[in-house]
C-alpha cells in the first residue's frame, strides 16, 4: 500500500458539511486491490486479537460486530485502514466515530476519510493505520501501545487546555465563531470588527495592570493588607539571611514559594525546621529571584472563581494522595488510584494520573517512607505539596455553601486588583464561615485561573463557568459575526466578488474580499496570488478593520481543506461547467456540483442561497439548503423563475434589456444592461449573468435600488477594478482585449461577445493546461478555431505534468477538427507571444489574450499603451511647433 497524500479538512467540505474535522487520505492499495480480507489467511483473527474493542464498530451492518462481519465476508483494505484509524484514536482517548471509504476514480485507489480531534494526531493516525494494516496482512508483530502513547503526547502538546477549550466550546454553542491564532492558547472569538480575544482565561478586556499586579505577589499582598483583607504574615526574601530573619519574625510552620510562580512550581508547604527551609528556598529560587516566606495557615485549600466581579464557583482542592489499607505498598496504592477510569493522561479526563516526581519522593523521604512502604489502614498519605489538578489532585465543588461574607470578600478582592476573571486561593477550616472567624487567610490572587476544577470536579456539581466569560464578552444583543458573502462556480466568481465588494464599499462598509488575484482589505491589495482558499478567508475574518467579507471560494481549497468559515449569510453559485475534472478524485460534472454545493449548504437559515436557474446542476442545489433561496436567470421565461414567482419568491432576471429584480409577480427594474459598463454596452452577456447575483445580494442585504444602480454605473471594467477580466486597451490602429478565460465555458462566453464586435482580424493567444483532460484541451482548440481568425499557441509557466509538445498537440488536434487550414503560430513564452501579436497587429484588428499570469500580461500591454501615447504626444507637439 502507498499513501499518495493526506489532507485535513477544517471546515465544511465535500465529504461532510456538518463534520468539519476530517482526514482525507488518498490510498493506493497496489497489489492488495486483488486481495480482499477474506482472501488473506488468518487476517480476521489477527485483527480481533489486536483490536477486541473494535467489536463495537457497527459499520453498514448496523449492529455490534458489524465491521467484523464485513471483514469475514471480504472487504478491501482501505475500509480496514479507516476503521483502524478511528479505533486507535479512540484508544488514545479521542473518541471519534465518523468514517467512510470511497473510490478515487482509479483502479485500486481510495479516499479513506475519518474524523479527528487534533489534526496532528489525525495525520499520525492515517500513517500508522496503514502500517498496522500491513503488519496484519503480513502476520508481523506490531507494538500498538507505542503508537497509542505517541498520540496521547501529540494531543496534549496540540490541544487547547481545558479552560480555553471550555470557552471556545461555549462560544461555538452560541453560534459565535472562533479561530485559533497560534499553536498555544491565543484564540479569536467572533470575526472582523466584532472580534474579541482570549488567551487561556485572560481576555482582550482584561486589564494589563491587573495581570501584572496578580503576578507580583508582593504588590498583591500589600494591596490586600491595605484593604483589611486577611493575608498570612510573611515577607519577600532574596537571601538565606533574609530567610532566617523572616522565620524569626513569623515562626514555624511556614510555606515558601516563588514570587511569580504558577501551577504549584517551586512551592513547599508546612515547613517546620531550618534544613527543610533552606532546601525549599533553593527550589523556589529556581523559579524566581525573589521568594515569599509566609506563615503556614492550617486548613483546607479553596479556590474562589470570580468572573465579571461576581463569584461564579468555588472548589475545595485536595493534593494528590492515597488512603492506606495496611496491606498494599505506596506504589500499589498509586497504581490502584490511577486505575480509576476518571483518571487519564494530561487533561484527557476529569482527573489526571498521579506521577511520581521529585516532590513525591521528597515527601516520602521526609516521612521515612519509600514506594515499597505499606501505609497503615485508614491513614491518608499526601503525595504532593500542592493541590493542583495537573499533578493528580482532586476538587470538590462547594459553591453553594460559601458564606455570604466570603462571597463579598472575593468580589471585593477582584475589584481591588481589577481582574475581570480572577482566581482567589483561600486557606480556611470552613468556607461556610466568615474568614476572619476561622483564622484563615487569602493566599494568592491569580490572573488566568484554571477552570478544570469547576468544569469537572471529582465531587459535587459541575459549573459551566465558561458561560459567564461569554456573557461578559458578548452580552445579549452584542454581535460577534460580520456579514459573509461566499461566491463559487466555474466562471464569473472573481468579477461577481469584486462587484459585490464595490457595491458594499459604496454603502460605507469596510470590506475585505478574496479573489484569484489576491486578498483586498478596504480595496488595498495585501496578499497577491490565487487567494480563494480557507487561509485567505481567515485572513479577512481575522482583520479587525473589516465589517463585511466577500469571499471567492474555489474548488481547490474546498477539496484541500474545506471552507475557512462555518456559515455565511449569502452563498452564490454562478454555474458549474467542465473544468479541472480528473483532479482530486473529481471526475464528473455531478461530483463537481457537489463540491460547489457546499457553499449554499452553509448559508445560515435566515440568509440566502443565490442559485443560477439556467444551470440544472446549480438549481438542484436548492434541495439541500436550509436557508432562503433566490434565483437568477438570463431568461424571464425560465420555468424555474416562473415557479418562484408563483410562490412569491425572489429572483433577478435579464428582461427586455433590463437588469430586473422580481419579488413574486412584481418587477423592479434596476438599470438597462447597456448602461452597465461591465457589460460593454450589453455585448458581454456573460457579464450580465455576473451582475444578476450581485444585484440580488445587494438587495437581500438591504441596499436600496437607486444605490445599486449607482454602484453598477460606477464599476468600470479596467485593470484597476477587474484585472484580467475583459480589460480593453484601445491603441491607435488596433485594440487588445485581455481576459482570464481559461476553460471551455469561459471561451464560449467570450466567443458570444466577440461575434458582436466588428474588429477584424481577431487574433487569439491561447494555451493548453497540463492538469486538464485531453478532451478539455481539444475543446479549447475547437472553440478557438471558431472564435479567432488567427491563433497563437503559448504555454503556461507551470506545465502541470504534461510536456510542452503534448499540450501543443492537444490544442492543434482540436483546431484541426474545425479548420485544418487555420493560421496557427506556436510561441511558448507568454511574453514573447504578446510581443509578437502587438508588433504584428493589423489595422482594425483585435488581439485577444487569454492570460496565465494576469499581472505580468497587464503590465506588458500597459507598457505598450504608454509607449504609444508618448509617441503620439511627441508627434503632436512637433506638429504644433510651427504654429507657435
Amino acid at each position: 500500500m502507498k499513501i499518495r497524500e493526506i489532507n485535513a479538512m477544517r471546515g465544511p467540505n465535500y465529504w461532510s458539511v456538518r463534520r468539519h474535522k476530517l482526514i482525507v487520505m488518498v490510498l493506493d492499495l497496489e497489489d492488495l486491490e486483488q486481495k480482499p480480507t477474506d482472501k488473506i489467511d488468518g487476517f480476521l483473527e489477527r485483527l480481533k486479537a489486536m483490536f477486541p474493542t473494535m467489536y463495537s464498530h457497527r459499520c453498514s451492518e448496523g449492529v455490534a460486530g458489524g465491521f467484523f462481519s464485513r471483514v469475514e465476508q471480504g472487504t478491501w483494505m482501505g475500509h480496514v485502514v479507516e476503521h483502524i484509524a478511528l479505533e486507535i484514536q479512540t484508544l488514545a482517548g479521542m473518541d471519534v466515530g465518523f468514517g467512510r471509504t470511497r473510490g478515487f476514480g482509479e483502479d485500486g485507489v481510495y479516499n479513506v476519510v475519518f474524523a479527528y480531534m487534533e489534526e496532528r494526531v489525525g495525520r499520525f493516525a492515517a500513517k500508522v493505520s496503514v502500517d498496522i494494516a500491513q503488519a496484519l496482512v503480513n502476520n508481523e508483530e506490531y507494538n500498538l501501545e507505542d503508537d497509542i502513547q505517541r498520540m496521547r503526547e501529540i494531543r496534549e502538546s496540540e490541544r487547547l487546555g481545558p479552560s480555553t477549550g471550555s470557552i471556545v466550546e461555549e462560544a461555538a454553542a452560541r453560534g459565535i465563531p472562533w479561530i485559533r491564532l497560534n499553536k498555544y492558547s491565543l484564540c479569536q472569538l467572533g470575526y472582523g470588527m466584532n472580534q474579541k480575544r482570549i488567551q487561556a482565561t485572560v481576555t482582550s478586556n482584561t486589564s494589563n495592570i491587573a495581570v501584572d499586579l496578580a503576578g507580583d505577589k508582593e504588590d498583591t499582598k500589600y494591596l490586600l493588607e491595605q484593604a483589611e483583607v486577611p493575608v498570612p504574615k510573611g515577607d519577600i526574601v532574596r537571601t538565606e539571611e533574609g530567610l532566617k530573619d523572616t522565620i524569626k519574625y513569623i515562626g514555624y510552620p511556614i510555606v515558601i514559594k516563588p514570587i511569580n510562580g504558577n501551577h504549584g512550581r517551586g512551592i513547599t508547604a508546612n515547613i517546620n525546621n531550618w534544613e527543610d527551609a533552606v532546601e525549599a528556598f533553593a527550589a523556589a529560587k529556581e523559579v524566581s529571584r525573589s521568594v515569599i516566606v509566609e506563615r503556614y495557615i492550617v486548613g483546607e485549600d479553596f479556590r474562589l472563581l470570580v468572573i465579571d466581579y461576581k463569584l461564579v464557583a468555588a472548589a475545595k482542592r485536595t493534593p494528590a494522595g492515597v488512603m492506606g489499607d495496611g496491606k498494599q505498598t505506596v506504589q500499589q496504592l498509586i497504581d490502584e488510584t490511577n486505575s480509576d477510569p476518571r483518571r487519564g493522561y494530561g487533561h484527557e479526563k476529569v482527573l489526571t494520573q498521579i506521577t511520581i516526581d521529585n516532590m513525591t519522593k521528597g515527601i516520602l523521604e521526609d516521612k521515612g517512607l519509600t514506594l515499597d512502604s505499606v501505609v497503615p489502614a485508614g491513614e491518608w498519605l499526601n503525595l504532593k505539596d500542592t493541590a493542583n489538578l495537573s499533578t493528580g489532585g482532586t476538587s470538590t465543588d462547594v459553591t453553594d455553601i460559601v458564606h455570604p461574607y466570603n462571597v463579598f470578600m472575593a468580589e471585593r478582592i477582584a475589584r481591588i486588583i481589577g481582574l475581570d476573571i480572577c482566581g482567589i486561593d483561600i486557606m480556611t477550616t470552613d468556607i461556610s464561615t466568615p474568614l476572619p472567624e476561622t483564622g484563615g487567610a487569602v493566599l494568592e490572587v491569580n490572573a488566568g485561573p484554571g477552570f478544570r476544577m469547576h468544569l469537572a470536579p471529582a465531587e459535587g456539581l459541575p459549573r459551566n463557568v465558561a458561560a459567564h466569560v461569554i456573557d461578559m464578552m458578548y452580552p445579549p444583543g452584542t454581535e460577534s459575526r460580520i456579514p459573509i458573502v461566499a461566491v463559487t462556480g466555474t466562471n464569473g466568481k472573481t468579477t461577481t466578488t469584486r462587484l459585490i465588494a464595490h457595491i458594499m464599499r459604496l454603502k460605507g462598509f469596510k470590506v475585505g474580499y478574496t479573489t484569484s488575484d489576491g486578498v483586498y482589505i478596504q480595496n488595498r491589495l495585501l496578499m497577491k496570488g490565487d487567494c480563494t482558499g480557507p487561509a485567505s478567508a481567515e485572513f479577512v475574518l481575522k482583520d479587525p478593520t473589516v465589517n463585511m467579507a466577500v469571499l471567492e471560494c474555489a474548488r481547490g481549497g474546498l477539496l484541500r481543506a474545506g471552507l475557512g468559515f462555518h456559515s455565511c449569510d449569502v452563498g452564490i453559485v454562478t454555474n458549474v461547467a467542465a473544468d479541472h475534472l480528473g483532479l482530486k478524485g473529481i471526475h464528473t460534472i455531478e461530483q463537481l456540483a457537489k463540491v460547489k454545493g457546499v457553499i449554499p449548504e452553509t448559508v445560515r437559515k435566515e440568509g440566502y442561497a443565490i442559485l443560477n436557474a439556467d444551470d440544472d446542476n446549480v438549481y438542484d442545489m436548492r434541495k439541500n439548503v436550509t436557508s432562503n433561496v433566490a434565483l437568477f436567470s438570463m431568461n424571464e421565461e425560465n420555468p424555474h423563475i416562473k415557479s418562484m414567482a408563483k410562490v412569491g419568491g425572489l429572483s433577478a432576471v435579464y428582461e427586455n434589456g433590463y437588469i430586473t429584480i422580481c419579488r413574486g409577480e412584481w418587477k423592479m427594474r434596476v438599470i438597462k444592461a447597456v448602461n452597465v459598463p461591465l457589460t460593454y454596452g450589453g455585448k458581454a452577456t456573460f457579464m450580465i449573468q455576473n451582475v444578476l447575483p450581485a444585484v440580488l445580494t445587494a438587495y437581500v442585504r438591504g441596499i436600496a435600488l437607486e444605490d445599486i444602480k449607482v454602484a453598477l454605473e460606477s464599476f468600470i471594467p479596467s485593470p484597476g477594478q477587474t484585472p484580467g477580466r475583459l480589460n480593453m486597451f484601445e491603441f491607435k490602429n488596433f485594440n487588445v482585449l485581455l481576459d482570464y478565460a481559461h476553460n471551455s465555458a469561459g471561451l464560449r462566453a467570450l466567443h458570444n461577445m466577440l461575434q458582436k464586435m466588428d474588429e477584424h482580424p481577431k487574433v487569439g493567444i491561447i494555451a493548453g493546461i497540463g492538469d486538464r483532460r485531453l478532451e478539455d484541451n481539444k475543446d479549447i482548440g475547437r472553440i478557438a478555431a471558431e472564435m479567432f481568425d488567427e491563433i497563437i499557441i503559448r504555454q503556461d509557466k507551470n506545465l502541470r505534468g504534461k510536456t510542452e509538445q503534448e499540450l501543443i498537440d492537444m490544442i492543434l488536434s482540436g483546431i484541426h477538427q474545425i479548420d485544418p487550414k487555420k493560421k496557427v503560430t506556436v510561441i511558448p513564452s507568454e511574453k514573447e507571444a504578446i510581443d509578437f501579436a502587438i508588433k504584428n497587429a493589423k489595422k482594425g484588428s483585435l488581439v485577444i489574450i487569454s492570460s496565465d499570469v494576469v499581472p505580468d500580461a497587464l503590465a506588458q500591454v500597459t507598457k505598450y499603451k504608454e509607449e504609444e501615447a508618448k509617441r503620439l504626444y511627441e508627434f503632436d507637439s512637433n506638429e504644433d511647433i510651427p504654429n507657435l
